[in-house]
């Protein structure tokens, strides 16, 4: 007997391609959204040295003292954050999942951005609330006036993904402090996703934290660090649904990874400055060699492009690029238009390159 809510969820379009990559002959893949560097060196010292003291065992469930003293020290530091409290999780997905199966009710809404990472549509559907996809198409910005013909009494959360996935585009200052304005007027919690907070190329970064209190800022190491084998993520904000997550992580997830925590406060702060460059060229490398031949916003953040597909509809144009040996994203996958594609440039230059060509000689059908 399968339970009625499973029927809410679709299997996931991404891992679908994931799986597709395993058994292809060498494919061009600009699928995945993993960084195609290793874990630094240090950390992986860290987390060898912890193995082997012993570090093997469950932590206390909101994740060890250092850590969380660490994390919300960088948050005050380093995003002008005051976070009432944390809680180390199994990466941004299992603070997701926990945040949902914590605040949403059946029947609440959820404002969410469209295009927008495949998770919040889903869980909200999964606890019985309603999405509200706010339509940010063709610049894929989401701004308070784009938000607010969607608010109804029953609206309760608002989320916000900058830089964000799939499209790469940043939220200004300016655009942060009028959501958070908007916000406030009707009282909605912002759960505030920031897991590519270090790829900035305008450096321009701000968190919405910054500007709200009733912010559930959500970020981890996965993107920064190229550790998304090692599920390690984290929750502040409000200490009264902070506490509510522990309480569920203690029958869920438990813990996060103990050898992992150990390693992170170990290895305090890491600056990947020489990757943010990498990946400014990657960017680069990818938008000139398409912006010709394809329409496509230039992302200010994230490793991602999201060009219009330029025949047919996306899963047709994928079909195409598959033939082809080239594995890319439907956008529907992300939304509710089947008019463009997402590209991860998380690769190496050769492989960027491999699939420009492909995908300039799909344009010419």
């Amino acid at each position: 007997m399968i339970a009625d809510r499973m029927s809410k969820l679709d299997s996931s379009g991404i891992r679908k391609i994931f799986d597709l990559a395993q058994k292809m002959q060498n494919p061009v893949n600009l699928s995945i959204g993993q960084p195609d560097f290793d874990v630094p060196e240090d950390i992986k010292t860290e987390a060898i040295n912890a193995i082997n003291r012993g570090a093997n065992k469950y932590t206390v469930t909101q994740g060890i003292p250092e850590l969380c003293k660490s994390l919300l020290g960088r948050l005050q530091k380093e995003r002008g954050v005051n976070a009432e409290n944390i809680i180390i999780t199994s990466g941004v997905s299992g603070a997701l999942t926990l945040a949902f199966l914590v605040l949403v009710n059946p029947g609440d809404e959820v404002l969410i951005s469209d295009p927008s990472f495949v998770s919040y549509k889903h869980l909200t559907k999964f606890c019985g609330g309603v999405p509200l996809l706010v339509d940010t198409y063709p610049d894929f910005k989401l701004t308070a006036a784009r938000i607010q013909p969607y608010m109804t009494p029953k609206t309760r959360i608002l989320i916000i993904n900058s830089p964000a996935n799939p499209t790469g585009v940043m939220s200004s200052p300016q655009e942060l402090k009028e959501i958070a304005e908007l916000a406030k007027k009707h009282d909605l919690l912002v759960i505030s996703d920031e897991i590519y907070h270090d790829y900035d190329y305008n450096h321009e970064f701000e968190s919405i934290g910054r500007y709200y209190d009733r912010t559930l800022l959500m970020d981890g190491f996965s993107k920064s660090l190229a550790m998304t084998g090692w599920r390690m993520g984290y929750a502040a904000g409000p200490s009264a649904i902070i506490n509510e997550m522990l309480k569920l992580q203690q029958y869920t997830f438990v813990c996060a990874s103990s050898f992992a925590q150990h390693a992170l406060a170990k290895a305090g702060e890491i600056h990947l400055h020489g990757v943010l460059e990498s990946y400014r060229k990657k960017r680069d490398l990818m938008y000139d060699g398409l912006k010709d031949k394809y329409h496509i916003v230039k992302p200010g953040g994230a490793f991602y492009l999201f060009p219009q597909v330029p025949w047919g509809t996306d899963e047709e144009f994928t079909a195409a690029a598959i033939q082809q040996n080239l594995l890319i994203i439907p956008g529907s996958v992300f939304s509710e238009r089947h008019t463009h594609f997402r590209i991860s440039y998380a690769a190496a230059d050769a492989t960027i390159e491999r699939g420009i060509d492909i995908l300039n000689k799909l344009a010419k059908r």
